[in-house]
């Protein structure tokens, strides 16, 4: 028993951080219809310039993260900007070469600066071990976990009840519509963008504070398409809920599985092949039927 509440502690904290960082990618492919296999490094970005600022610098926390987080949200709306934009009516395809051709040269440049040995995060968050009903769990996972369950929320009530997120849901809705309506399509997609930038930058630097800081931070990107296509790819609540099983799977397939099998890195993948061959839009995400 007190192992199984470890391993859900920690899946529901793993978890947490693949909510956020699939939150930004389902906010921007509900409102650009691109697929950002950039994410990664984007929680890369957050990772190594958090630890620049705090490490390396010596800013107090709060400082180093608003930093942090305006460097991300700058590269986001560049991206976007310079690149994504001249994309658009492009085939899908070419969009997608374009966002992983980006991730790569993200991967190659951030490795370049700081090199590509791992480094230890100033670490901001208590880290004294918890009893908690008789099993040892660190305390920043629990507030890492507090923190991700917080900012999820808040995006939340964002994105349902204030003008921008009405408007990111009017033009995710009906880009031509929306834009009858005088919402600035334009402005909407580098919102979008910078939104999905903080979202992974703060990943990133919760990621860095219990993992260390390194190129591996970027493989968390990869493991949310399995949380994005089994919430449904344009469902924001799925995003939440697909981040919680992927994190409890991982966790629960490490522990009660042989290790020799490697079944928590796989496992994702295994529900990802599962929910598209059962329900191929996700859990909840909206079943389209185009009529030609």
């Amino acid at each position: 028993m007190q192992l199984f509440i470890q391993l859900t502690l920690s899946g529901l904290t793993n978890g947490a951080v693949y909510a956020l960082v699939a939150l930004g990618l389902v906010l921007i492919f509900k409102s650009t219809d691109v697929i950002n296999f950039a994410q990664g490094e984007f929680l890369l970005v957050g990772a190594y310039v958090a630890f620049m600022t705090i490490g390396q610098w010596g800013l107090p926390w709060p400082i180093g993260v608003v930093i942090t987080l305006l460097i991300g949200v700058a590269i986001a709306v560049a991206v976007e900007r310079f690149i994504l934009r001249r994309m658009i009516g492009e085939p899908i395809i070419s969009v997608i070469m374009v966002t992983i051709g980006l991730s790569s040269i993200m991967h190659a440049v951030i490795l370049g600066i700081w090199g590509p040995d791992p480094q230890s995060f100033p670490s901001f968050l208590p880290s004294s071990p918890l009893n908690i009903f008789g099993a040892t769990v660190g305390a920043d996972r629990l507030w890492a976990l507090i923190v991700a369950i917080v900012l999820l929320g808040a995006f939340t009530v964002f994105f349902q009840r204030s003008g921008v997120g009405i408007a990111l849901r009017a033009v995710a809705d009906d880009q031509q519509a929306a834009m009858s309506m005088g919402i600035p399509i334009r402005r909407i997609f580098a919102v979008a963008w910078s939104i999905a930038a903080i979202t992974a930058g703060i990943a990133g630097i919760i990621a860095a504070n219990i993992l260390g800081v390194s190129g591996d931070v970027a493989n968390l990107g990869l493991r949310v398409f399995p949380v994005v296509i089994l919430g449904g790819l344009d469902s924001l609540p799925g995003a939440i809920v697909g981040g919680i099983i992927i994190g409890l799977l991982e966790q629960y397939a490490g522990a009660y599985t042989p290790p020799v099998l490697g079944l928590s890195s796989v496992i994702p993948f295994v529900a990802l092949i599962v929910i598209l061959m059962v329900r191929p839009y996700g859990l909840f995400g909206q079943r389209r039927i185009e009529r030609v």
